[in-house]
């Protein structure tokens, strides 16, 4: 018989597959594609990068560098196929973007894992920089300023599939993303995988037991630097063209970001990241100039108060709901809702018009924000906001102390309920 985590599985894995393929016909619009794109290319290297830092706890600041090698790697190869001088399909370019970044983790990564904790984290922040600083030294295989650029079309396509639509092209991307979530998740039960989860929690024992960490190390680096690089290759097939920008530090930082806030500890966490990615570097940056603003707010609050990302917060009231426990936090998790609905409103109306005092005097004092009009140069406006977000912070604190104290009691009920069951 099967278990129910078998057929549990079974059903996340069948709904994962499902969600991809249906999709594009849900978000059929250019735009919707296009971000769903990228949804994909993101979440292969968040889950590469979460291989390091989650599953292995190194603190890696130059993951880029694996998958901006794997892009120009794989635009070259595809500047090569499409002019004939390679024998490669279109569709395993993006492989090619994988071994560049597999040969890239061996040649580096024999110098990073040497060393753990701080002293790796500065280790991989210097490659960073010295491979972005030759991205601009040598523009006969990075292109320069203008980067490198390549043409994906094939003319005579399997079955009509010439890679021409983004459609095909995100079809592609599933594929590769399906199958190494797939694999990726498949590590975390291996015996390397196991291991490197000891490594990260007590290494000193894994020595005593006769494990080399740093061969666990260098091993795992390695197998993260291949996904990486093939996470660089679709993003290469994808947009067409790579610039420096794809090794840059700002790159790193964002994979390190994401998956932190999506949660780190989770496999599924850097997933939620790199939607989250997505999202804001492709429509939250074109509603307001600030996004980067609230980004470092919301990963502040994160690291204070969430530092297991949203997939512990999710986990959490998961588990509340396990036990039945989660209709009585519906009103105050309401009550929380709207309190921080008005608070948001009054702090985010003050930073948008310091903003647009700052940098959109131009255009005149008055700008529209949601769905009102805001005037800069009247006091009552600046008054108004932020009396709003004194009021909506204040009843935000009410509720939350009122919530974490009704949190508490369902938490002593459900450890009560725990050992009962263990002492039955």
């Amino acid at each position: 018989m099967t278990s129910p985590n078998h057929r549990l599985r079974w059903i996340v894995w069948t709904a994962f597959a499902l969600v991809m393929a249906l999709a594009p016909q849900v978000f059929d619009s250019g735009l919707g594609i296009t971000v769903l794109s990228q949804m994909g290319i993101g979440i292969i290297a968040c889950l590469s990068y979460n291989m390091l830092f989650g599953q292995g706890g190194m603190l890696s600041f130059g993951h880029a560098v694996y998958t901006g090698l794997g892009s120009f790697m794989a635009i070259h190869a595809l500047n090569a196929a499409t002019e004939g001088g390679l024998p490669l399909p279109v569709a395993l370019v993006p492989l090619a973007g994988g071994l560049a970044g597999l040969g890239f983790a061996v040649l580096f990564g024999y110098v990073t894992t040497r060393k753990s904790g701080t002293t790796f984290a500065m280790i991989t922040l210097g490659l960073g920089e010295l491979v972005f600083a030759m991205s601009l030294m040598v523009p006969e295989f990075f292109g320069g300023e203008g980067g490198v650029s390549g043409n994906r079309m094939v003319r005579d396509g399997w079955w009509g599939i010439t890679f021409g639509p983004q459609v095909q092209v995100y079809y592609l991307i599933a594929i590769y993303t399906f199958v190494c979530v797939a694999l990726m998740y498949a590590f975390t039960g291996t015996p390397l995988g196991r291991m490197l989860n000891a490594v990260r929690d007590n290494p000193e024992r894994v020595e005593f037991v006769g494990y080399d960490t740093q061969r666990v190390r260098y091993l795992a680096f390695i197998i993260a630097g291949f996904f990486a690089g093939i996470s660089g290759g679709l993003a290469a097939l994808n947009f067409e063209i790579v610039t420096a920008e794809v090794v840059g530090a700002a790159r790193s930082g964002g994979y390190l970001l994401f998956t932190f806030l999506g949660g780190a500890t989770f496999f599924f966490g850097p997933i939620l990241g790199a939607i989250l990615m997505v999202l804001a570097l492709v429509l939250f940056s074109e509603f307001t100039q600030a996004w980067l603003l609230y980004l470092g707010l919301i990963f502040l609050l994160m690291v204070m108060f969430a530092p297991g990302g949203i997939a512990s917060l999710i986990m959490m009231n998961v588990r509340v709901a396990m036990f039945g426990r989660l209709r009585e936090l519906a009103l105050p998790y309401l009550g929380l809702a709207l309190t921080g609905i008005v608070m948001l409103a009054g702090g985010t109306s003050l930073v948008e018009m310091v903003y647009h005092l700052q940098l959109n005097q131009s255009e005149g004092p008055v700008f529209a924000y949601l769905g009102m009009e805001l005037d800069v140069e009247k006091m009552l406006h600046w008054v108004g906001a932020a009396v709003v977000l004194a009021v909506g912070g204040g009843l935000f604190e009410w509720v939350r102390r009122g919530f974490v104290r009704r949190w508490g009691l369902i938490q002593a009920a459900i450890e009560a309920d725990i050992r009962r069951r263990e002492a039955a």
